[in-house]
């Protein structure tokens, strides 16, 4: 096996050689076999263990193994121990999302702080055949049939060819330890149950499941190519990025002879489910959206609009005194500045009469009844009717902000003043708000 690592990675991650890497290693037997692969390799290691505290004195025990493994080898360990439960409860989360969120941040600030070039993880053929099983037992598309890529950014997998067989072989062979998870034994989980009950079923009717089923990921990650290919062609035509929101021509799907395919594969990673649903906006009516855990899809005439959904603000409202020259919010900075002249003009400068406001001057979200004059109009109008003849969409509206003193609308923030508050001949103080 030695021998074929050094082919694999000569050939496929040559750059490993001269870089200086972080192994992440549990103590268990792929990545010890994994370390002590580079180790002979004469790579640039060092370690980091995780103890999460799930085991007990067991936990402890992985922790003290993978010490003495890198003093018996001279190599740098890093150790970090983790509250994993209490992690999993803050924040609502599996207690193996938590563990597995807990790990890679700290490999992360790991290799930034100590400029490490590469993350080695030892998953292995096994590891990429459960994967793609429990992908297929959820219900996924290609990307999920696709495995465990051997390079993800700075996270590189050298095991990935290998099966479990064979790393366990050259264990036995060299005379390695490591340490049994008891975790593992367990069925509970829907991989443990996979790597116990069914894939060897599958490897006994199939002796060359592992070969077949890496000719299988091959044909599959060509043909991603192609479709990952068509899809960029799509939203080099489609898609537009603006500053809260991502909007997307429906008729560039619609010349498409399999919409939902591409819509599928488009709005995938935003964590919808209701693909029908997603198919019905193409020809739904304005302000229709179908909505996932973080993400919406809203109809907006010609358009679909993509946006996150946010968390409800605590800044509600935000307050400015006579004495600020510039205000944080979170949607820009306020600068406030008394002028003797009018220069520019523009939605995110305006110029207004001091002496007609009242501080504290304050921004706050529209809401419904509320009215305004705006500028260059006589008459006052309704912020619903100048939102229609705007042609805003429903996140432009929901993303509006009024600066008001009292009860008086000052500026639709961006977009238009008040013909109230305007500089006029006799006006002695001139006030100059910009956005930036």
């Amino acid at each position: 096996m030695l021998s074929n690592y050094h082919k694999h990675i000569n050939s496929e991650f040559p750059f490993l050689n001269r870089s200086k890497l972080l192994i992440a290693i549990s103590g268990g037997l792929d990545s010890v076999v994994l370390t002590h692969l580079c180790h002979q390799s004469n790579l640039n290691i060092t370690l980091a263990h995780c103890n999460f505290n799930l085991r007990g004195k067991e936990s402890d025990a992985d922790e003290n193994f993978v010490l003495q493994l890198g003093e018996d080898l001279g190599l740098e360990v890093f150790i970090e121990s983790f509250d994993t439960e209490n992690y999993s409860k803050e924040n609502k989360l599996s207690t193996q999302m938590a563990a597995r969120e807990l790990r890679y941040n700290w490999f992360q600030e790991l290799t930034e702080q100590l400029q490490f070039d590469y993350i080695l993880t030892a998953h292995h053929a096994d590891d990429n055949l459960e994967t793609i099983l429990i992908n297929l037992s959820r219900g996924t598309g290609l990307d999920g049939l696709t495995g465990i890529p051997e390079e993800n950014d700075n996270i590189i997998r050298p095991l990935l060819p290998f099966s479990r067989e064979a790393i366990e072989t050259y264990a036995k062979e060299n005379d390695l330890k490591w340490r049994e998870d008891s975790s593992n034994a367990s069925t509970k989980y829907l991989r443990n149950k996979l790597r116990h009950d069914v894939i060897p079923v599958l490897k006994e009717i199939n002796p060359q499941l592992l070969q077949n089923f890496q000719s299988t990921l091959n044909n599959l990650n060509d043909t991603k190519s192609i479709v990952d290919e068509s899809v960029e062609q799509l939203l080099s035509k489609t898609q537009i990025n603006e500053q809260h929101q991502t909007k997307f021509k429906i008729s560039e799907f619609k010349k498409r002879n399999n919409p939902k395919a591409y819509l599928f594969e488009v709005f995938n990673n935003y964590g919808f489910t209701e693909w029908n649903d997603i198919v019905g906006l193409l020809d739904a009516q304005s302000g229709k959206q179908v909505l996932s855990s973080t993400h919406r899809l809203i109809k907006d005439r010609e358009y679909l609009l993509l946006s996150e959904i946010e968390l409800e603000s605590t800044e509600d409202l935000v307050t400015i005194l006579k004495t600020d020259k510039k205000v944080q919010t979170n949607f820009g900075m306020l600068y406030l500045d008394d002028v003797d002249t009018i220069l520019e003009k523009n939605n995110h400068t305006i110029y207004i009469d001091k002496e007609r406001i009242d501080y504290p001057l304050t921004v706050r979200k529209w809401e419904a009844g509320d009215m305004f004059y705006p500028l260059g109009m006589s008459g006052k109008k309704k912020l619903s009717k100048y939102f229609k003849d705007e042609k805003l969409s429903l996140l432009d509206k929901e993303n509006i902000r009024l600066l008001c003193s009292g009860d008086d609308i000052v500026w639709v923030i961006g977009k238009r003043a008040d013909n109230r508050f305007k500089v006029k001949e006799n006006t002695k103080s001139i006030l100059k708000i910009q956005l930036k």
